[in-house]
């Protein structure tokens, strides 16, 4: 079995404000880099074995925070990027709501396939996110691997991995200052000799 952290970035601006950020590269903000160090004090001595962060500055700041308590290097995977909410980036819920209400309305229908323009849909958020954890999974078998992302990302991994309809990625949604322990089992590669 492969154990992984899957940590939340620390706090931003928009998480305060309630904006979309999506792929938007928003920086952590004083009390996200406090979370941050809080995090990497919290995993110094847990035995990880690797660091894969989302590129986002969000989570990279977060994973450097780890890696300089661990003198581990972070490895950054674009695929562990949050969910891509196109024009609906940077706007708040209720600017969304007055400006893509129709839309949302098909999107709070059917969230799986409806995406936002130029955005994603969840079940393409869920393979991006999933490709990059089953690469992580065969470089590490039965290791400790930190994965920074972001709160609907790791939402999305979370219910995949414990087998819960993807519909309930919304419960389980993590705050900032949060990680959660799964154990997967191990992908080894195998050699065709």
């Amino acid at each position: 079995m492969t154990t992984l952290y899957f940590i939340r970035h620390g706090q931003t601006d928009w998480n305060i404000e309630g904006r979309w950020q999506g792929h938007a590269d928003v920086p952590m903000n004083a009390r996200g880099r406090q979370q941050a160090a809080r995090i990497a004090r919290s995993l110094a001595d847990v035995g990880l074995a690797a660091i894969y962060s989302s590129d986002l500055q969000r989570a990279a700041e977060t994973a450097q925070a780890i890696s300089l308590a661990t003198h581990l290097p972070v490895r950054h995977d674009p695929r562990l990027r949050e969910i891509n909410q196109g024009e609906w980036q940077g706007l708040l819920a209720s600017q969304v709501q007055a400006h893509y209400g129709e839309l949302l309305r098909k999107r709070q229908q059917d969230p799986l396939t409806i995406a936002p323009p130029g955005g994603e849909s969840v079940l393409q958020v869920r393979d991006r996110l999933v490709s990059a954890v089953e690469d992580i999974l065969a470089r590490h078998p039965n290791e400790r691997v930190a994965v920074v992302s972001h709160g609907f990302a790791l939402a999305v991994l979370q219910v995949h991995y414990q087998g819960y309809p993807i519909e309930k990625a919304w419960d389980f949604i993590p705050s900032n200052d949060e990680w959660r322990v799964l154990e997967i089992a191990s992908v080894i590669p195998t050699n065709n000799i």
